[in-house]
């Protein structure tokens, strides 16, 4: 009572102090009134202003509402008694190493499913077996997985499972706290300090030294504390040389040495539990995996199968063997306990969710100054399956690239680049383009603009394999040509005359030199072999270096100036000495003569025309090339397999259209043997109307035929059974003759003769009596369907 009476006062008291308060509030505002200025006013009301309220998110969750627990399976929503043992065990596990490890977080055993039943960890995994092929191999599968899920943030980083506690509701009667009396002001004056030396700190930085002290500053306070998962490959089976770990969210496989592993509170498999006992001081890289070695791994389940530890020659002495022989069977009743069966389905996949991937065929994955987004394939129109755009700062505002995948492109385009710094865009291509392109790298689509063309030299006859071209040059290598020519540079020169649409094919460019270059061909003579030679148009010279010698340090040259003078008729070119200047290591008597240097001459011209034809062809094939990949960029067409029978759509017109030919003729077939008239009305002109006589005519031809059918069939029964019935007294006769010499071999195979002849007799004697005896009555059934038939019905009704 005392106790009571002392709480009511206290209420009493707190209402009358709550009372004092609500009136001496009014003269406190009366009070600053006097004292507030219309400034104050202005500089309050701007702040408030200035405030925007937003709503913190919540992260993401899986919440029991978002899955139909209904119509899951019974294993979902409740625990076999092996299964309710195990929690048992798990739980008594956990009670003693929370006892004998104190200082460690508690152990990940049995989390609740999606129906809020707690489950043990590796009852949770049903290894399966699944139909691709790509699941085979350890990377293609952990990127098949990890493009499958996608990460949710836990609400707690620190603990996996985390639940809402509600908050109480406030009591009515309370203390209040105590009011807050520091200064707002001084506060305010506080930050604008702070945030001015920032702004003074950042503009005496370096843009780069600025862009490190933000990351920098923004350290993770929590490294090393987070809860993370990952799986580890063990070494031994399956031609896996050493251990290493998979991250399921990335598919980037890390060596058991690497920096990124902290250490490893337990790890489970379908069959066991094991926690680590070992010291992760230096993080993962001293860690033993020898799951076999009870001081370091502590199991759950005293598995059959599990690794053992390997001891050494003066462990194992055999001292103890019989003691432990007696003890074995004891031990393995006592303890020993199978893992339940898992509780989960079947994995099963189908193939378009194999080929859709990620969620709704699409994943977006934020990282540190970059994007990554991915999609199934065909879920673009232009076949693209993956982007990858990188940022230059951290609030990713600022592009600085992007790199593009495609897929099942007609155009066979693989990947495109794009610096948005330089603006630079690089295309490539897989084999099986139009024009064998390649790697296509430029900055602007209009042709004479600096691009690189690069090919596959082998689909081209003329062996390209790079063509740079800029407004004034254009570069060509090449390889493999019969004539090993392996690099052109032509230099153009301003057009002569302009229109309003320029182009190599209506207003080409002029040529203005053209340089050759050749590999050596040991066919021919070092001084006779060309290495180089120039055009240069405008000076009408033409200069040509031969390959040296091996053991030479120079090499022969020769330089022709070209005349356009002739003779008095001006049909011919009068060749001067003074046209060839010629510098050769070994002179011959056969150069210096004016008729070897008159048809060299005549030659190299004749080469410089079909030089200047080749630069010409070469500027039209970039305009084809330009204008097949504006076309291709404006299909983009995909390509789609005949076996794709969902997505190929002529394929599958035309696999209807088969179908339908075959079910129509299946169906003219059996009308047609089913249909007695067919043979004789197809001797009649089509769509021509049968008359009385006519169908007489065929009545009668119709049962005439059926009545020979049968006939014949009698006669062909008749003389099978006579075949027979010769053959067995021929048997019969050479027994009779020979019994006497016979052994008891060819006695049993003469009466294994005439036990089966005498069965196929019997059966041609019931067969042929057996139709003597239906064959009136078949012909009769025939003529009465004959008179009903709805197409001779109404000529036949006067025979009837």
């Amino acid at each position: 009572m005392e106790v009571l009476k002392e709480k009511v006062e206290e209420e009493e008291e707190a209402e009358r102090a709550e009372r004092a308060e609500k009136m001496m509030r009014p003269m406190e505002v009366r009070k600053e009134d006097t004292t507030r200025t219309q400034e104050m006013l202005r500089d309050l009301e701007r702040k408030l202003s200035e405030i925007e309220v937003s709503i913190p998110e919540k992260p993401s969750t899986f919440t029991k509402d978002a899955i139909d627990t209904s119509k899951l399976p019974l294993s979902y929503q409740s625990n076999t008694p092996k299964e309710e043992h195990l929690l048992q065990v798990a739980d008594n596990f956990s009670r003693q190493y929370s006892h004998l490890c104190p200082d460690r977080v508690p152990l990940f055993l049995y989390p609740v499913n999606e129906c809020n039943v707690p489950k043990f960890v590796s009852t949770t995994i049903r290894p399966t077996l699944m139909p691709y092929p790509e699941l085979y191999n350890w990377d293609t599968c952990a990127q098949f997985v990890s493009d499958f899920l996608s990460a949710v943030p836990l609400p707690d980083p620190l603990k996996p499972m985390v639940k809402e506690e509600e908050k109480a509701p406030p009591k009515k009667y309370a203390v209040k706290p105590p009011r807050d009396l520091t200064s707002r002001f001084e506060r305010e004056q506080e930050v604008k300090r702070q945030e001015g030396v920032k702004a003074e700190e950042e503009k005496r930085l370096k843009p780069g030294e600025r862009l490190a002290e933000q990351e920098s500053a923004k350290t993770d306070p929590l490294h090393g504390l987070r809860v993370h998962s990952w799986v580890l490959v063990l070494s031994g089976k399956r031609e896996v040389p050493e251990s290493f770990f998979i991250d399921p969210f990335t598919a980037r496989s890390y060596s058991t040495q690497d920096d990124h592993f902290l250490g490893i509170e337990s790890l489970w498999n379908h069959k066991n539990y094991w926690v680590n006992m070992q010291d992760c001081w230096n993080c993962c890289k001293d860690l033993v995996f020898d799951l076999g070695d009870p001081v370091r791994w502590e199991y759950l389940l005293l598995e059959t199968d599990k690794p053992l530890l390997s001891l050494t020659e003066e462990e194992d002495d055999g001292t103890n063997d019989d003691d432990d022989a007696e003890n074995l069977g004891k031990e393995d009743e006592d303890k020993s306990f199978d893992m339940p069966c898992s509780w989960v389905e079947r994995i099963e996949i189908s193939p378009e969710a194999f080929e859709t991937r990620c969620p709704n065929g699409k994943k977006v994955i934020q990282y540190k100054r970059a994007r990554l987004e991915k999609w199934a394939p065909y879920l673009n129109n232009n076949g693209l399956v993956c982007r990858l755009t990188t940022y230059e700062d951290l609030e990713c505002t600022k592009i600085l690239e992007i790199k593009e995948w495609f897929q099942n492109r007609e155009d066979m385009l693989e990947l495109k680049h794009i610096n948005k710094v330089t603006g630079l865009n690089i295309d490539y291509f897989k084999p099986g383009h139009p024009q064998a392109l390649r790697v296509h790298s430029y900055t602007s689509m209009q042709p004479e603009m600096d691009r690189v063309m690069e090919f596959y030299e082998k689909v081209r006859v003329d062996g390209l394999i790079k063509r740079e071209e800029t407004p004034r040059t254009m570069t060509e290598y090449y390889q493999g040509r019969p004539d090993l020519l392996s690099y052109r540079h032509v230099n153009f020169g301003p057009r002569i005359k302009k229109l309003a649409l320029n182009s190599a094919e209506s207003n080409p460019r002029p040529v203005v030199k053209i340089t050759e270059r050749f590999f050596r061909n040991p066919a021919k003579p070092a001084d006779e072999d060309v290495a180089e030679r120039v055009f240069l148009i405008l000076d009408e010279r033409i200069q040509l270096r031969y390959h040296c010698r091996e053991d030479h340090l120079t090499a022969s040259k020769r330089e022709f100036l070209w005349r356009t003078e002739g003779d008095s008729k001006g049909n011919k070119i009068i060749m001067m000495p003074d046209m060839c200047l010629s510098f050769e290591v070994e002179p011959m008597e056969h150069t210096k003569k004016l008729l070897y240097q008159y048809e060299a001459m005549m030659k190299v011209k004749n080469e410089e025309k079909l030089a200047r034809h080749q630069a010409w062809e070469s500027e039209l094939e970039v305009l084809e090339i330009l204008k097949l990949r504006e076309e291709e960029e404006e299909a983009r067409a995909l390509t789609i397999s005949i076996y794709d029978t969902k997505r190929n759509e002529k394929s599958k017109e035309y696999r209807e259209a088969m179908e339908r030919m075959m079910h129509e003729e299946h169906l003219w077939q059996a009308e047609a043997q089913l249909d007695y008239l067919a043979p004789f009305l197809a001797q009649l002109p089509p769509g021509e109307k049968l008359t009385r006589w006519q169908a007489v005519r065929l009545k009668d031809e119709c049962l005439s035929d059926f009545k020979q059918r049968l006939i014949d069939k009698a006669n062909l029964i008749q003389a099978w059974f006579e075949k027979e019935t010769q053959e067995l007294q021929k048997q019969q006769q050479w027994y009779q003759e020979n019994q006497v010499t016979l052994t008891p071999e060819d006695e049993d195979l003469y009466l294994s003769y005439c036990s089966q002849a005498m069965f196929r007799i019997r059966v041609l004697e019931q067969r042929l009596n057996r139709h003597k005896e239906l064959a009136p009555l078949k012909y009769l059934a025939l003529e009465e369907k004959l008179y009903k038939d709805p197409r001779l019905v109404e000529l036949l009704k006067v025979f009837v």
